[in-house]
């Protein structure tokens, strides 16, 4: 993506996941330690990630208002942040901003798959995450949690006025294009691309036709 844009750019990994630090206690009783949460996640920790983890993150880079492009959780941060911090642009890819019941079913369906036969998908999990269990279980413990049902930031969404760019894959096991509609009711400037033949993860699955979308969004801007 930084040779496709000309861009410089920074690629982070969420504590427990890909080379970070695990969370520790990761099934445990959530609490605080120091700055960080640790224990399960609870639902408000996507807005902890994107109004003190990416503030700390980028002050310490020495960075202002960045292009910040995120997958999934990491979209709907990447809004979160975009609603209260000045960014120069988001592209969201595969976000989640309230709960839809596929959402629930397919996470549902990975937990058991994980607890059946944990070996062959910890082995894929494996590729990309050090610690597969710290990996998986944060993000499956808290969307299938009774609170996150009430997750919703739709309301947060309005306050966003950076140029914004939404991707959805038509055949994403994990949302709808119900997400991109209500993000832009709530921000009605946002660009939209919905791409055929992709699942939850357009990166992976149509990288040229994505790659090529963000490079036409980014080329307007400074």
């Amino acid at each position: 993506m930084c040779a496709a844009t000309g861009r410089a750019g920074w690629v982070y990994s969420r504590r427990g996941y890909g080379q970070s630090d695990p969370v520790i206690d990761v099934r445990g009783e959530p609490r605080w330690q120091g700055e960080w949460h640790i224990g399960r996640h609870e639902p408000d920790y996507m807005h902890h990630e994107a109004w003190r983890v990416v503030p700390t993150l980028l002050d310490r880079l020495g960075i202002s208002q960045p292009v910040l492009i995120g997958h999934s959780d990491g979209a709907t941060i990447a809004l979160l942040h975009a609603c209260r911090h000045p960014v120069s642009a988001c592209v969201a890819m595969a976000p989640h901003v309230f709960i839809e019941d596929i959402a629930l079913r397919a996470i549902a369906q990975a937990k058991t798959l994980y607890e059946g036969d944990p070996g062959a998908l910890r082995q894929r999990l494996a590729r990309y995450h050090a610690d597969v269990d710290n990996a998986f279980w944060q993000w499956n413990d808290v969307w299938l949690s009774p609170a996150f049902r009430e997750f919703d930031v739709r309301a947060e969404c309005k306050t966003i006025t950076a140029p914004l760019l939404l991707v959805q894959g038509l055949g994403d096991e994990y949302g709808t294009l119900a997400q991109l509609d209500e993000i832009a009711r709530a921000a009605p400037h946002a660009q939209r691309m919905e791409l055929p033949d992709s699942g939850h993860s357009p990166h992976r699955d149509q990288p040229a036709a994505l790659t090529a979308a963000i490079r036409a969004f980014l080329s307007r801007m400074p």
